[in-house]
């Protein structure tokens, strides 16, 4: 009988044991997908970060914000630059030879039929040469410098 009781006595312990690690368990697990999240919301924190970096700060003229579009230095950094204005250089850069904007514009998926769509492209590559990322020629088109 003394061994039945002992035995009745430590399933009993082993319960109680049971019991705490099944609880203890479950806090670990809500810890870890707490962690998970947390993670996830640093690594996007990251990201937006890194992307600001990237971003051209934005300036007031005439009380409405533009961008800078920086002169090309000696150590020229294209990533100071906007996306779609580093879009046109890539195109130029890859042509064989000067290109109009219209050719630009096909690149770039615009509707090149209509004038009007093309005079806001025809404004930033001519800023783009104007701060010395482009060359316009005499004949309007452009090439990249080197």
């Amino acid at each position: 009988m003394q061994k039945l009781e002992r035995i009745t006595a430590r399933r009993s312990e082993l319960d109680v044991l049971a019991e705490g690690l099944v609880k203890q368990l479950q806090e670990v697990q809500a810890e870890r997908e707490e962690l998970v999240i947390a993670e996830r919301v640093l690594n996007r924190l990251a990201e937006q970060d890194q992307a600001a970096a990237v971003l051209p700060v934005p300036a007031r003229v005439a009380g409405r914000a533009v961008l800078l579009i920086p002169h090309r230095g000696e150590n020229p950094d294209e990533a100071a630059l906007p996306a779609d204005y580093r879009r046109i250089l890539v195109i130029v850069r890859a042509a064989d030879g000067p290109v109009q904007v219209r050719g630009v514009g096909e690149e770039l998926g615009l509707e090149v039929a209509v004038r009007g769509k093309l005079e806001p492209l025809r404004a930033k590559m001519t800023k783009l040469a104007d701060r010395g990322w482009l060359h316009k020629r005499p004949d309007g088109r452009f090439t990249a410098r080197p």
